[in-house]
């Protein structure tokens, strides 16, 4: 069952490739894919910071954990990133 899934997914991984590839792509500058790619890096950290938040049951830990999600958000900020509203 698990392998069927996963077929799935990776089927569906490379339909969204192969689409991708027939739009046109906007050609990024060196300096906008350094953006990007700590845009994608803070969001990482952020979804990996969120999980831990979730999990844990130590209120310093928790607290330091929520200061360090906040800072995420504020570098975030920078690049135009805004807080997905819940």
């Amino acid at each position: 069952m698990a392998r069927g899934w996963e077929s799935k997914s990776i089927e569906g991984q490379i339909d969204a490739a192969q689409a991708r590839q027939g739009v046109y792509r906007v050609q990024l500058t060196p300096e906008q894919m350094e953006i990007e790619r700590k845009r994608d890096s803070l969001l990482l950290h952020r979804t990996r910071v969120i999980h831990d938040i979730a999990g844990c049951h130590d209120p310093r830990y928790r607290k330091t954990l929520e200061q360090g999600l906040a800072y995420l958000e504020t570098q975030l900020a920078e690049f135009g990133w805004h807080r997905p509203q819940v």
